[in-house]
């Protein structure tokens, strides 16, 4: 059995969007198969955005977000749910990720001319990004260039990894029945712990 967090990066604080249904969907299948859940609703936390490199090497993470470090820690696996706003991810998980991903929790600085060292290893991460236009046209003519970002520049440079993802378009208006079968996939995944 896994212990996984869910990230729900919307940041709209009302439920009513398909990718809180996609993280119910997922909940519902990892607790069915006896995987422990917690959830991190971004859009419910107050914090500050980080405004320079000092406070993000040398400050401490606000009181908000520290039980979102304590989760990362605790868990074997991440899922990150966000919708793609002007070709990436909401500022409001950007700058989440940041204050919650910093120097001493995330990675350590060893020397200016060495890699980190990654804090964040044996953990794998599933990240599921919603989007109005077609997937595949995301994918293929836009290259994923966030989704790549988040993956190879955040979550990978923390040592997270494997990294799948799951994406997701045309959500907006699009019929029940695909979104049936998306929610269905959800569920499945969420009791693979994958």
């Amino acid at each position: 059995m896994k212990r996984i967090v869910i990230i729900q990066g919307h940041p709209d604080p009302e439920t009513r969007h398909f990718g809180h249904a996609l993280a119910q969907a997922y909940r519902e299948g990892a607790e069915a198969a006896g995987h422990e859940v917690r959830l991190i609703e971004v859009a419910k936390l107050e914090f500050p955005l980080l405004r320079s490199q000092e406070d993000f090497d040398q400050g401490q993470p606000p009181e908000a977000v520290r039980p979102a470090q304590e989760a990362i820690e605790w868990a074997d696996h991440l899922v990150i749910l966000y919708p793609l706003w002007l070709g990436t991810l909401p500022a409001l998980l950007k700058g989440f990720l940041e204050q919650v991903l910093r120097p001493g929790f995330a990675f350590t600085r060893t020397a200016p001319d060495k890699p980190a060292k990654k804090r964040l290893t044996g953990r794998s991460a599933r990240v599921v990004v919603t989007m109005g236009m077609p997937a595949f046209a995301y994918r293929w003519f836009y290259r994923a260039h966030s989704l790549k970002n988040l993956e190879r520049n955040v979550l990978k440079f923390c040592g997270i990894g494997p990294v799948r993802s799951s994406l997701i378009g045309m959500v907006e208006g699009g019929d029940g029945h695909r979104r049936e079968r998306w929610l269905v996939k959800m569920r499945a995944l969420g009791k693979a712990g994958r």
